[in-house]
């Protein structure tokens, strides 16, 4: 960091200022991201790399904190920040409630200050009388419904889960492609008794698992449609680059459940040979 040229003046930058990092606005996820900082009192010095400024990200290095989403892609970033100007990192999850509420409150606790946390708590407040209420109504659709997940990176694998409790779906099948050996003890730590985990998994394996389990929806990125299609599933895809509904902050939340209760509450289901006879089932 200390090579670059052309940083900014940082010499008016809030003591209580962050850096965003590994957000990609999609659906325009970081506007919202921002307001909700904004709200508790946050500076947000610069995105890196969604709606990033060239100006921005010339001060960044001036920033309080660095807050990270995608550790994959951004934590070398991180590093170098800290490694250059002592800039501490947390990592957060902005996907479903307890997540991001629990960002906004580790994000406050950094900065040690009792007002900012009580703002985080009235954002937090604010934002889930009018979710909840909501939500509730799914919920009394998709209650038993079994959901399968596999992803990227075991962090949002964690937030997925308890998204799914919240609408009452019970996840009977998680895993990711880049998870470590604690990432698998804490998902076991927090699904329930029987549901599969697994790392790194071919199609043949994740198509023997939804069939074993039944599911009634996939979570997954584009390269694992075709396995739910074929079965007669409905999917819901977690990367997509191209979507058009922001699935992060609590609106992001909503969003998410309308489009879980859509797909699973189709009527096509009705008409897969699997859901008609369970006995064609192994012929799928």
């Amino acid at each position: 960091m200390s090579r670059l040229v052309g940083m900014g003046d940082i010499s008016n930058i809030s003591k209580h200022s962050i850096n965003i990092l590994g957000n990609f606005n999609l659906a325009g996820e970081i506007w919202l991201i921002r307001e909700y900082f904004q709200r508790i009192g946050i500076e947000v010095v610069a995105n890196i790399t969604g709606d990033g400024r060239v100006a921005d990200i010339q001060r960044c290095h001036g920033a309080a904190l660095n807050v990270i989403q995608c550790s994959g892609a951004t934590m070398d970033l991180a590093n170098m920040l800290k490694d250059g100007y002592g800039i501490p990192s947390i990592r957060v999850s902005y996907f479903g409630i307890e997540d991001m509420a629990e960002a906004l409150y580790s994000v406050a606790r950094h900065f040690g200050e009792p007002e900012m946390l009580e703002k985080a708590r009235r954002v937090v407040k604010e934002e889930l009388v009018t979710l909840l209420p909501e939500l509730a109504k799914y919920k009394e659709a998709l209650t038993g419904k079994k959901a399968a997940i596999y992803v990227g990176g075991a962090f949002k694998a964690f937030s997925l889960v308890k998204a799914f409790r919240l609408i009452g779906m019970d996840v009977v099948m998680v895993g990711s492609q880049t998870g470590t050996k604690e990432d698998y003890i804490e998902l076991e730590e927090i699904t329930d008794d029987g549901c599969i985990i697994v790392d790194d998994s071919n199609h043949l394996e994740l198509s023997s698992f939804l069939k074993e389990k039944d599911v009634d929806l996939f979570v997954g990125g584009v390269k694992e449609r075709p396995i739910a299609y074929k079965l007669g599933v409905a999917f819901c895809d977690h990367h997509n680059h191209e979507r058009k509904e922001m699935l992060a902050g609590f609106q992001g939340m909503m969003n998410f459940a309308r489009e879980v209760y859509g797909s699973v509450m189709s009527p096509v289901w009705k008409f897969v040979p699997h859901r008609v006879n369970p006995d064609k089932r192994d012929s799928l």
